[in-house]
């Protein structure tokens, strides 16, 4: 995994309005209490835009570079392998991190297994369609040496949360200028041309089943046979 080409990004001119933008969309997505346990796998060093490190003891970045902000408690370890009991997270963001993780699949495994039912995940990549991104970008010496990302679209991390039983909630295009959100069924093959980064925010489901009553499943089907058995007696003795 590596995330020098992010970093590179963000010290660009639209990278930096892109970092604005997504700092206020995290900030304006999320409700943090201190009694909950919030994750930041791969960190940002400006997490301070969009909460407060200090006061909220429950929130916790994972790099394996052990990048974040000074304020946060701090685990360096590998994402697709968190060392973090099944069942206790309630809130897990995820910025800009599977577009670089060799690992990705199993890494959302893990990000199943520790969350709690009905909590949250907010993901964040960049838009595969972007001109910016994919193009302009990568035609700088600096930044290509540095990419080893791949891109992701949408419908494909989409696709992935609903095999999870995850149901997104909502999606949005992230602009150097605007967010434009949407909620998750609506049709959307692809984000804006001019979108450069996307988001999706999603619940984890966890369903039981329910077994029906033994009762109640013979005894329609012993009425069947009995009726059936008895049409055949009255058909032999006619």
């Amino acid at each position: 995994m590596k995330r020098d080409f992010l970093f590179s990004w963000y010290e660009t001119p639209r990278g930096k309005m892109l970092q604005e933008v997504e700092a206020e969309y995290i900030r304006r997505s999320i409700t943090v209490s201190c009694k909950q346990k919030v994750l930041q796998i791969g960190g940002l060093g400006w997490e301070d835009q969009f909460i407060d490190c200090t006061l909220y003891n429950g929130f916790t970045i994972l790099d394996a570079n052990n990048r974040g902000c000074d304020g946060a408690l701090k685990i360096k370890a590998k994402a697709y392998c968190l060392p973090i009991l099944s069942d206790s997270v309630d809130l897990i963001l995820l910025p800009h991190l599977l577009e670089f993780d060799a690992n990705r699949f199993q890494t959302m495994r893990e990000i199943e297994r520790v969350l709690k039912a009905e909590g949250h995940v907010l993901i964040i990549n960049f838009n595969p369609w972007s001109f910016w991104v994919r193009y302009q970008y990568l035609w700088e010496k600096k930044m290509a040496d540095s990419w080893t990302g791949h891109f992701i679209s949408k419908r494909r991390v989409l696709d992935w949360l609903k095999l999870l039983n995850f149901e997104a909630k909502s999606v949005a295009d992230l602009s150097i200028d605007s967010v434009r959100s949407n909620p998750a069924n609506a049709k959307s093959e692809r984000s804006s041309l001019r979108a450069t980064a996307y988001a999706i925010r999603a619940i984890k489901r966890r369903y039981t089943l329910i077994p029906l009553d033994s009762k109640a499943v013979k005894q329609p089907r012993m009425a069947i046979l009995n009726g059936f058995e008895s049409s055949q007696r009255l058909t032999k003795d006619d």
